[in-house]
């Protein structure tokens, strides 16, 4: 069975910063390519990152700069670096599997809420 369980969200004051991670079982984690969305309150979700298999990245227009994507092939863990982090990335966190996808896997993600 596929489970991604995702950790480290919290609340932070704008211009601080969090580590997201997501710890991957079920498949051949090394083997995929994998992103994170996040879902703002009363919006859709939206694209933020991801990352191949061989770990190349990519990154929305609105984290870039702030955001950095990895992996650990060996522990099967995705992580989000994310600094400077302004209100509008408020959201649930989710990592998926895939490239540049907002479709998730129905996990419960992890809450950011930046704000003074």
């Amino acid at each position: 069975e596929v489970q991604l369980v995702e950790s480290g969200g919290g609340l932070v004051q704008p211009g601080g910063s969090l580590r997201l991670s997501c710890a991957a079982s079920g498949f051949t984690f090394g083997t995929v390519d994998m992103s994170w969305v996040r879902q703002a309150p009363g919006k859709g979700p939206e694209w933020v990152s991801s990352i191949s298999r061989r770990g190349n990245t990519y990154y929305s227009n609105s984290v870039k700069g702030r955001f950095t994507i990895s992996r650990d092939n060996a522990k099967n863990t995705l992580y989000l670096q994310m600094n400077s982090l302004k209100p509008e990335d408020t959201a649930v966190y989710y990592c998926t599997t895939g490239w540049r996808t907002v479709v998730t896997m129905k996990t419960q993600g992890t809450q950011v809420t930046v704000s003074s």
